[in-house]
């Protein structure tokens, strides 16, 4: 129930370059190496289509087991291969437009220094206030749904739905009916931008005709889930450990105060060391695979442990375990992902946290902990770095 991260981490970074692991009960393998996650994922064998699960299709795993909807959730680019893929993906491209993104930067200012307000009166008198609740948390995803068109009215309910859906801790009959409420919810949107479109992310993948033919209804939804899931998710962990990181490192902290350090280097190294995606599930082999030294065989479901990747020693020197944002790394993490499939919404989220964590430390630069950094503890979510809360003190 991820009661123990770091420990974790450390026995995924001991194991071998391919290792064994169990997720609730099934057995799976999992990459822990940089090297290697670069090769496979982009090698064609290896697939994100569950059709191709052995454990799966013999049914020693059915749709009850908690994660196939994270495995699963609908068809989507995230789901899809080959000439599939590229045309989801092309009408991704399509509708994230550098325009469209550049038209966000005042939206993310706006909000963040709104939510920098209620943040300040909140923890005026000295009172420790949680930097997730009141600043972390409503950023992205307030931002991501100015994206797709979604009323800010409905920020609240899904945040509270993805946090639903993610817990290890939520009733299969209670993630049923959130996935149920998703689903209605996204479809609605759907059909209203069908007949009133706008100047939006849903609009934009609806009419996205170039390069094929357009994306299904279906196709739309899944869409919009998975990047909102994606979205939000990803930012509120990377503002999180990069306040993480600087506020128990108060000399690198000075660094960045002092502009001896650029916050593009900050949010770099934060991605790296404490990355908000711990395990990217799934993906299975078509066929056996030989990829340095080890065998995938066919049928087998693969995970991508990306926590253990950005502490691999032959991939970023001999110190992984450090935060420094003055690093010279060898290679360049792959937080966001390798190849095909690597993540769509990497230069939102990074403009997000260009925007947010400078604003933050502007507006609050004695920020302290509000607990001890070990009393930081995570959610019971396998796929997320999500810490349950972020006690600090404003003007400690």
């Amino acid at each position: 129930m991820v009661g123990d991260l770091a420990g974790e981490t450390a026995r995924l970074v001991a194991a071998d370059a391919i290792a064994t692991i169990e997720l609730l009960g099934v057995q799976v393998k999992t990459v822990t190496a940089q090297a290697t996650a670069r090769k496979l994922l982009t090698d064609t064998r290896l697939v994100k289509d569950i059709n191709h699960w052995g454990q799966y299709t013999s049914g020693a795993v059915t749709r009850d087991w908690p994660l196939i909807p994270m495995i699963d959730p609908g068809r989507s680019l995230f789901t899809v291969d080959g000439a599939e893929h590229r045309r989801l993906r092309a009408k991704i491209a399509q509708a994230i437009t550098p325009r469209r993104l550049e038209a966000l930067r005042p939206v993310i200012e706006r909000l963040t220094g709104e939510l920098l307000d209620d943040l300040g009166e909140a923890g005026a008198g000295g009172e420790v206030v949680d930097l997730k609740t009141l600043f972390a948390g409503p950023l992205p995803m307030g931002v991501v749904c100015q994206l797709m068109g979604v009323p800010e009215s409905e920020i609240p309910r899904q945040l509270k739905l993805w946090k639903a859906f993610f817990s290890l801790l939520t009733p299969q009959e209670e993630r049923i009916a959130v996935i149920a409420e998703l689903d209605s919810i996204f479809t609605d949107l759907v059909r209203e931008k069908t007949a009133h479109p706008a100047d939006d992310l849903t609009t934009g993948l609806i009419l996205a005709d170039d390069g094929g033919e357009p994306l299904t209804e279906e196709e739309v939804v899944g869409n919009l889930k998975s990047m909102i899931a994606a979205g939000h998710e990803t930012t509120i962990g990377l503002i999180l450990c990069a306040v993480r990181g600087l506020l128990t490192h108060p000399d690198q902290l000075a660094l960045v105060l002092d502009g001896k350090v650029s916050w593009e280097a900050v949010i770099e190294e934060a991605l790296r060391w404490d990355p908000p995606v711990t395990h990217l599930l799934m993906r299975f082999a078509t066929e056996d695979i030989e990829v340095d030294g080890f065998t995938i065989a066919e049928g087998e479901g693969v995970v991508i442990s990306y926590r253990a990747i950005g502490r691999d020693r032959e991939a970023h020197g001999a110190d992984p375990d450090s935060f420094d944002v003055t690093r010279k790394a060898p290679a360049r993490h792959i937080t966001f992902g390798h190849g095909p499939h690597i993540c769509p919404g990497a230069a939102l989220s990074r403009l997000e946290a260009a925007t947010a964590l400078p604003a933050l430390f502007a507006r609050f630069p004695r920020m302290k902990l509000g607990v001890a950094a070990e009393e930081i503890g995570n959610l019971p979510v396998m796929t997320q770095n999500e810490l349950a809360a972020f006690p600090v003190v404003l003007n400690g």
